[in-house]
């Protein structure tokens, strides 16, 4: 399994603030607000609800206890909590949360890597729109592809996976041969982007198809390619053109005689 760790950085010329930013946002909530995932009703409160969105109501629902077959353990799962904005609001509340360590650390070294090319290439501004716009088309893709499986519409969703799969797809498409250091196994190869995002949208469209299947896993795939599809779609609006560097200073020296 191919991992990414870095790309090539040597034409950016300008400092990614708005990735940076993005990136602390969501560390923050997650340690703050969410309270590293002990804070659930904080968590339940302003996630994705598909049912919310499609009739645009607040639902509040009582926790229950499941419990598994396999290995006989039962588990408290609490119940949908008081929404304190609008419904629509949490599709972008919900870009900012995440599911544990590991949801996190996964997706803040994905926007890391892949997002500050992007942001070299769009303008700060721009980048900023695409990114929010690319996470609420993940977001209705997820609400879409929920109502039209038959999922259970009251499973909350959250994560920025949707977003940065849209800044995938940008980076894809504008930079399919760049550079991508990647492990495998113990080695660091280097591969074209193309190669790297290509495998892991593949993951995604077949992970959706078993998801169809009944083979779900509670990761939102629709998101995952309800995003990266936008990001093909719209990267092209929003790109301003390859950046031109910063003019060389000259130094004139001089002496006194």
């Amino acid at each position: 399994m191919l991992f990414p760790i870095s790309d090539d950085n040597s034409d950016r010329h300008i400092t990614p603030y708005i990735t940076w930013a993005i990136i602390l946002i969501n560390v923050l909530v997650f340690i703050f607000l969410q309270g590293m995932g002990a804070n659930i009703a904080f968590t339940y409160a302003f996630s994705t609800v598909p049912a919310e969105i499609l009739n645009n109501t607040d639902i509040i629902t009582d926790g229950k206890v499941i419990r598994d077959l396999a290995s006989g353990q039962s588990f408290q799962v609490p119940g949908l909590q008081p929404t304190p904005i609008p419904v629509y609001g949490t599709i972008l509340t919900s870009m900012f949360m995440h599911g544990g360590f590991g949801h996190l650390a996964g997706n803040m070294l994905y926007l890391w890597i892949f997002g500050d090319n992007l942001e070299n290439r769009l303008g700060h501004m721009r980048y900023l729109l695409f990114y929010l716009l690319c996470g609420i088309i993940a977001s209705l893709s997820h609400v879409l592809f929920t109502a039209y499986t038959g999922a259970d519409p009251l499973v909350p969703s959250l994560g920025a996976s949707g977003a940065i799969s849209g800044v995938l797809g940008g980076y894809l498409l504008l930079y399919p041969n760049r550079r991508v250091n990647a492990l495998l196994g113990w080695l660091i190869i280097a591969i074209p982007s193309w190669i790297a995002l290509g495998m892991w949208i593949v993951l995604q469209l077949v992970s959706g198809f078993g998801a169809i299947a009944g083979e779900a896993d509670g990761v939102a795939y629709a998101a995952h390619i309800g995003g990266f599809a936008a990001g093909l779609l719209l990267v092209k609006l929003f790109d301003r053109g390859e950046p031109q560097p910063p003019p060389h200073r000259t130094q004139w020296i001089s002496r006194r005689y």
